[in-house]
């Protein structure tokens, strides 16, 4: 007696059931992700094109100029004006930075070559220069002022008026003005300020005995730098002195002063000397002189 075949079981059916809903769900996971990927590519590809598009559409170099002044609320909220933005925020800041870097290249260079050009060459003075220097001048008369002087800007001992400052021997001015036996400072600054006065004394059988006995007296032969400012009366720069004493036997004498200092000068400042016993002052050209010139 022969038996009917059997159905699949509930099991199996189940099973089967089971695998084709996985293989389903796989089939519509692969779908979806090569959906998403491509409509991923096309907005990829869509927003390159539109970037590059935002900077072809309009001449960068006129946007990077009027960056600042072209930000409002309504280009804000657009993407391609924001593109440009911060691209031309990071063009300025490196030109920027390429300008600095520039710019101290060059002055490293231009330090450079002037420490060399100061090697190689001796250091220039100020390219105006200041600086005087007067002689004495035995042919002229009268470069003394007069023992008595009325003006109240007179300062202790005679005024020398007359030096010798045409360029003849030593003598020159640069930039300063002679005015009266006064040296007229022009610029404001510090000057080194000397003179030198020599004093002679000859006798002669025809001069008078009293003027004779007179200058063999001991006497202090004193020079003066005075300068001369707003001030009513002269302002003593410098005094030097010494005692002469000459014999009855000697034939001459023979002295002479320097001096010399720094001194803060304003413009139109004067400055002058004046000595003691006029009378025995040798103007010779070697001996006595008189000059200033700015150091700074």
């Amino acid at each position: 007696m022969m038996l009917p075949a059997a159905g699949p079981s509930p099991g199996q059916t189940y099973g089967a059931v089971l695998v084709a809903a996985v293989l389903l769900q796989s089939v519509c996971v692969a779908v979806t992700f090569l959906y998403f990927t491509n409509e991923l590519k096309q907005l990829r590809d869509t927003y390159s094109k539109s970037g590059i598009a935002c900077l072809t559409g309009e001449e960068i170099g006129n946007f990077i100029q009027n960056l600042d002044l072209i930000e409002s609320e309504d280009r804000v909220a657009d993407p391609c004006w924001q593109v440009k933005w911060h691209l031309g925020k990071l063009i300025k800041k490196m030109m920027s930075r390429s300008y600095e870097e520039n710019i101290s290249a060059v002055n490293a260079e231009r330090a450079l070559t002037l420490s060399q050009t100061d090697g190689q060459q001796p250091p220039r003075g100020p390219v105006n220069r200041i600086a005087a220097h007067l002689t004495g001048n035995s042919n002229r008369k009268n470069s003394l002022s007069p023992r008595i002087d009325s003006s109240p800007r007179r300062g202790n001992g005679q005024k020398i008026n007359n030096w010798e400052s045409s360029r003849k021997g030593h003598s020159f001015l640069y930039n300063v003005e002679l005015r009266n036996g006064e040296l007229v400072i022009p610029q404001t600054g510090f000057y080194y300020i000397y003179s030198q006065t020599y004093f002679r004394f000859r006798e002669n059988e025809n001069e008078d005995s009293d003027l004779l006995a007179q200058i063999r007296n001991p006497k202090q032969l004193v020079q003066y730098v005075y300068k001369l400012t707003n001030y009513p009366e002269p302002i003593l720069l410098m005094k030097s002195a010494r005692t002469s004493c000459w014999s009855k036997k000697a034939e001459y004498g023979l002295y002479s002063i320097y001096q010399g200092g720094v001194f803060q000068l304003k413009r139109e400042d004067r400055i002058f000397v004046s000595v003691s016993n006029g009378d025995i002052v040798d103007m010779d050209k070697e001996a006595s002189f008189f000059g200033a010139f700015m150091i700074g």
